[in-house]
């Protein structure tokens, strides 16, 4: 085994990296693996439930936690047939009570998370990487390939629910008549190998094949915004070679697609209101880059995130039916609003408008509270920060917080960029993103580029807890030495493991 790259810490195995063969990385692919579950109680005995025509009683488990300086405490757990019951319902009226459980394929025996990687990490040729990923369980994924012949490929893992009767989009009842009928195999899934176009790309977007017979198989109906991949697809269709810088650039590639195709939609607008006027001004010749010093990204990304969603539902369904869901679909608004007469009758264009001024005109109200009434002094780091926030961090005092936790940082980037940096509307502080980033030279191997954050020691009083922090922020890279010459001439440090 000669293996580098990076995995999940708490288990074995290299997940995303090279074994001097092949290399492979990986994003999401959303199978569906759960259901949720309801069930009907006995009125006689609360811990039973209706199951195909009978009483069946739960499981019951009995757990104490024990607690440091106080008595332990006592838990009781129930379990259906399915999986563990994460909800009673009391009594409402004449209602009768009911019971949730979740079914999950995590929960499934042998589906330790990313365990899979143990059996790729020795495949040498893209076969023998396709039979290893055909029992890989969860989270599902797709994984990319390429190899030291110029192959590449594409091929998705994960458990795979077969459900006769339902898509599994909402919950069912749990007694009897919605059952998995067993699993797909891993050769039903798709793949790619060698494409005509020379590249694959992955953003956790939709990407079954328009031949798939996703109506047979049902993977999964819900899948995120395909905004990112439409970048990554702009640069590597573009002709010419990709070289290694050009691949560090793109995973820090922060151009918004969806800024793009909104304020397209403002080019001939006339507003009255001022500030609906100001908004447009900003926006006009900004270039879609949503660096942590623009001003037009802190203000696109105040009108997406807090008030173009809220204003279009309210739109298209009314006030009390609005009220009722969260954020519409990313992509469902952005198709709506590029086709306003899908989703309104009558006014089409008129209505499409006044909710794109009406929120836009909001936002500007917004960022004059936010960040003042001047832009020239609005930057969209000022808003949008990360923090990588120790665990213990809340129950320390302040001193040993400050040690514990890496940042705020200002940051680019969006939840719709390709280096993605999601966050929370309510305070921007980043929620998601690439904790590590790695560009493989096949065959040329220490020639690889990585960084991960904050650093490579978990120890807050080593040099190395934070020390990479600063180059993750500015898109910067290490190498990633491979040959044992070029490893041993970079030691700087060496850890010894040894058996007691």
């Amino acid at each position: 085994m000669d293996v580098i790259g990076a995995g999940e810490p708490a288990l074995p195995g290299i997940s995303i990296g090279h074994n001097g063969s092949i290399a492979f990385g990986l994003t999401i692919f959303a199978i569906d693996q759960e259901d949720l579950y309801v069930y009907e109680l006995n009125p006689a005995n609360a811990l039973e439930y209706k199951y195909r025509g009978r009483w069946e009683k739960f499981v019951l488990r009995k757990e104490s936690i024990p607690v440091k300086g106080a008595a332990p405490i006592d838990v009781d757990m129930l379990f259906t047939r399915h999986g563990p019951v994460i909800f009673i319902e009391t009594e409402m009226g004449t209602a009768k009570k009911r019971a949730f459980a979740v079914r999950a394929g995590w929960l499934e025996a042998g589906m330790a998370p990313y365990f899979g990687s143990i059996d790729y990490m020795f495949a040498k040729n893209f076969q023998a990487f396709k039979r290893a990923m055909l029992h890989w369980g969860a989270p599902a994924e797709n994984q990319v390939y390429a190899d030291i012949k110029g192959n590449i490929g594409w091929v998705p893992g994960g458990l795979a629910p077969i459900r006769p009767n339902w898509d599994g989009l909402l919950p069912v009842p749990g007694d009897g008549r919605y059952e998995w009928a067993g699993f797909l195999s891993g050769d039903q899934l798709p793949f790619s190998y060698n494409p005509k176009q020379g590249w694959f790309a992955s953003a956790n977007e939709m990407n079954l094949p328009k031949n798939y017979p996703y109506k047979h198989r049902k993977l999964g109906f819900e899948w995120p915004s395909p905004a990112r991949f439409e970048r990554l697809k702009e640069v590597l269709s573009q002709p010419g070679k990709i070289s290694i810088e050009d691949s560090m650039r793109l995973q820090n590639d922060v151009l918004s697609v969806p800024a793009r195709r909104v304020i397209a939609l403002l080019k001939d607008l006339k507003p009255l209101d001022p500030r609906a006027q100001s908004a447009m001004a900003l926006l006009k010749n900004w270039n879609f880059i949503q660096n942590a010093d623009s001003a037009p990204a802190a203000l696109f990304e105040v009108w997406w995130s807090r008030y173009l969603g809220n204003v279009f539902k309210e739109t298209v369904l009314g006030n009390m039916a609005a009220a009722t869901m969260g954020n519409p679909d990313a992509e469902v608004m952005m198709q709506s609003l590029e086709k306003p007469e899908t989703v309104f009758k009558d006014d089409t264009i008129a209505r499409r408008n006044a909710v794109l001024l009406t929120s836009l005109t909001l936002a500007w109200m917004d960022m004059e509270r936010l960040l003042g009434t001047d832009p020239r002094q609005w930057q969209w780091g000022k808003l949008h920060q990360t923090l990588m926030a120790h665990p213990f961090a809340s129950a320390v005092d302040p001193a040993t917080r400050a040690k514990l936790n890496v940042g705020p940082f200002p940051k680019n980037g969006s939840g719709y960029t390709p280096n993605q940096s999601s966050y929370a509307p309510s305070n921007f502080l980043q929620t998601g993103g690439p904790s590590f980033r790695v560009v493989v030279d096949v065959g040329n191997w220490d020639n690889s580029r990585a960084v991960n954050t904050p650093g490579q020691s978990g120890d807050p009083d080593s040099v190395h807890y934070r020390d990479l922090a600063a180059m993750w922020l500015k898109g910067e890279y290490f190498p990633l030495l491979y040959s044992r010459k070029m490893v041993e001439a970079a030691t700087v440090q060496r850890i010894e493991l040894v058996p007691q």
